[in-house]
């Protein structure tokens, strides 16, 4: 065993996360969360400057039971979903009272005491519904991630018994969450749909909106947030991403070759393309890469919900939808399935890289 992995080891074996770390009273960030030399030299040389002049598109739904409106809102989500990969949604219907409820519990949570925390602590997301973590790539990703993460996972049943959820967090209100969430996440498939030339139901009836899961991230203060990343660049496996934002940024989108900041906007979600949509829609819509910084002001908290698809068996064949293939626009992908790469990421390119005919 090297040195670096008796050092992953040892902090996971903590099982008291990044937050644990923090507590001790660290004035400097161990080396296992430091970024390799080749990327802090590409931010700091390499003219990746974070753009200040785009800002992300912000769709507002309200009015989308109108025609008109929602031919709009179907166009501004079309034109987001090509060019950008991202937008946010406001006037979405979710309360802001439940939206800051959530966000409270997730706190509460990761700054409870640690022996509570550890009896949730775990690397096995594939077989537990609720689980404690730190990066789930820790023991191969580049660096460690400034962030620790409780993760519910709705992927192989939709049913969750409340007992399942820590104590902590406002059971009712979590689940409330989950539901709204997911409500909202069939309506911007709806849109999606539609915005590719399908009946609104298309994209849900492939199975799309299926396979949640939820990640509530704790990003603590970091004495040294130059060295470090909360979340190193990736793009998603899934077929989309709903998030949440705490008040304090922090997350960053690559566009045109530069990082675009991506401010809180208070009662905004922030949606993004997953590569498993971009492949459906052959390329149609884009599945971008992204980061989240480390921060010396803390905590920032973060809700992210993943649409996986569905894992039924037996398997789920995913292709280009064939609505959209022609003899001028030929399928760019193999079919593929999505089980094995859901919770996985790709540092360079995505996932459809690996599926490119």
């Amino acid at each position: 065993m090297d040195t670096r992995h008796k050092e992953l080891k040892a902090f996971d074996d903590t099982k008291t996360g990044v937050k644990g770390l923090v507590d001790t009273g660290i004035v400097s960030i161990p080396r296992i969360f430091v970024r390799p030399p080749e990327d802090l030299s590409e931010d700091l040389n390499n003219n990746r400057t974070t753009s200040l002049l785009s800002q992300l598109p912000i769709i507002d739904l309200n009015g989308i039971e109108r025609a008109d409106r929602r031919k709009e809102i179907v166009k501004e989500l079309c034109d987001a979903s090509e060019h950008w990969g991202f937008f946010q949604v406001v006037n979405h219907e979710i309360p802001l009272s439940l939206t800051e409820k959530m966000i409270a519990g997730v706190r509460e949570f990761h700054e409870q005491e640690s022996e509570v925390k550890k009896e949730y602590y775990s690397r096995d997301r594939a077989n537990k519904k609720v689980v404690f973590s730190t990066s789930n790539d820790l023991y191969y990703a580049r660096s460690a991630a400034w962030r620790d993460t409780l993760a519910i996972s709705l992927r192989t049943s939709e049913h969750l018994d409340p007992n399942e959820l820590p104590a902590l967090m406002c059971r009712d209100t979590t689940l409330e969450f989950i539901e709204k969430a997911r409500k909202l996440g069939k309506t911007i498939f709806g849109l999606l749909s539609e915005a590719l030339g399908l009946e609104p139901g298309h994209l849900e009836a492939l199975g799309c909106a299926k396979g949640c899961s939820i990640l509530c991230h704790y990003y603590p203060a970091c004495p040294q947030p130059d060295l470090a990343l909360g979340s190193s660049r990736h793009a998603d496996p899934s077929f989309l991403t709903l998030l949440l934002q705490h008040q304090i940024g922090g997350l960053q989108v690559l566009h045109q070759n530069q990082w675009v900041n991506v401010p809180p906007l208070y009662g905004a979600f922030v949606v993004n393309i997953g590569d498993f949509l971009q492949m459906l829609s052959n390329d149609k819509f884009k599945s971008v890469q992204h980061r989240v910084l480390a921060n010396r002001i803390g905590p920032r908290i973060s809700v992210t919900c993943f649409f996986n698809g569905s894992i039924s068996k037996p398997e789920m064949i995913y292709r280009p939808i064939k609505e959209l293939i022609s003899d001028e626009n030929p399928p760019l992908y193999k079919d593929f399935e999505v089980t094995q790469y859901v919770g996985t990421s790709r540092t360079n390119g995505g996932i459809a890289d690996y599926f490119k005919l």
